[in-house]
């Protein structure tokens, strides 16, 4: 396989609500792959380096969700937006059923997708993020910290953020730094942000689901039909491993797989043991 650089696996594709772009790169059945939140996040650095493996397989195809940076935006809060993003994605390639990766908010986006449309899901595979906190204090550290990085964006925040993301401290180096700086401060990524983990905004979604009749996501986990694997960081910092417990036991089937001396990123941090966990699950002939 041809070295998978950002410009060669880049792809672009035009909907009703602007251009969405991806990465893709491999042969077979199609995998798609769905990024978290956070300061200068997008899909390919979530992800890239596990395309080599996971594209010797599938064809993979890494979204860029609106409102961070790199597909168009709009206007939406990101979750929503993401969402919506999701399934104009598949309409347009026409991809009637794929394999699905997500990773935090990218799982969350997955498990909604697969609850409200099991015709399209295969197989899930989440890393971290997605249930609901049982014994850990809320908000979660590492969220603590994304607000304060949202709130009042410094340097010195986006690194105490990204430390709060791994175990292995070492992995936090000057090149991602900047890199994740120069793309969380840019004005439109850092407005799209707001709208999602600024202060107020937390306070007033919790609010409106304190008075909601509708049943949050997370209780509504046993509809899900795709087999599913959880993964997760057994020192998560952003989404403590006790927010496992309710998916591992109420969607049927689920499989949990726990990484020692791993945070939020196992597909990073624990990355060939996280990739032959999910290929063994995904090539499985069940």
């Amino acid at each position: 396989m041809s070295e998978l650089t950002y410009e060669s696996t880049l792809r672009e594709l035009s909907t009703e609500q602007g251009v969405l772009r991806y990465h893709e790169a491999g042969d077979g059945p199609p995998l798609l792959l769905l990024h978290g939140s956070g300061p200068g996040v997008t899909g390919w650095r979530n992800f890239r380096g596990n395309l080599p493996a996971l594209a010797a397989h599938f064809r993979c195809l890494v979204l860029e969700f609106p409102g961070f940076g790199v597909s168009d935006p709009t206007g939406e809060p990101p979750m929503a937006a993401a969402s919506g993003a999701a399934g104009r994605f598949l309409d347009g390639l026409g991809l009637a059923e794929v394999d699905v990766i997500g990773n935090s908010m990218g799982g969350i986006v997955a498990t909604r997708t697969a609850i409200a449309r099991p015709d399209r899901v295969r197989r899930l595979v989440t890393i971290g993020g997605m249930g609901r906190a049982l014994f850990s204090p809320g908000p979660a550290e590492g969220i603590n910290l994304l607000v304060e990085f949202t709130e009042n964006p410094t340097r010195e925040r986006l690194v105490q953020w990204l430390r709060s993301m791994v175990h292995d401290q070492s992995l936090i180096t000057d090149e991602l730094i900047e890199e994740r700086w120069a793309q969380a401060t840019e004005p439109g990524t850092l407005a799209a942000a707001k709208k999602m983990y600024g202060r107020g905004v937390l306070e007033a979604m919790a609010a409106a689901a304190a008075r909601s009749d509708q049943p949050p996501y997370w209780a509504m986990l046993h509809k899900i039909r795709a087999r599913t694997l959880i993964t997760w960081g057994r020192d998560d910092r952003v989404s403590p491993l006790d927010m496992a417990l309710v998916p591992m036991r109420t969607i049927p089937g689920a499989e949990l797989h726990v990484f020692p001396d791993c945070g939020h990123w196992a597909m990073i941090e624990q990355k060939s043991a996280w990739e032959s966990t999910v290929l063994a699950f995904l090539t499985r002939k069940d």
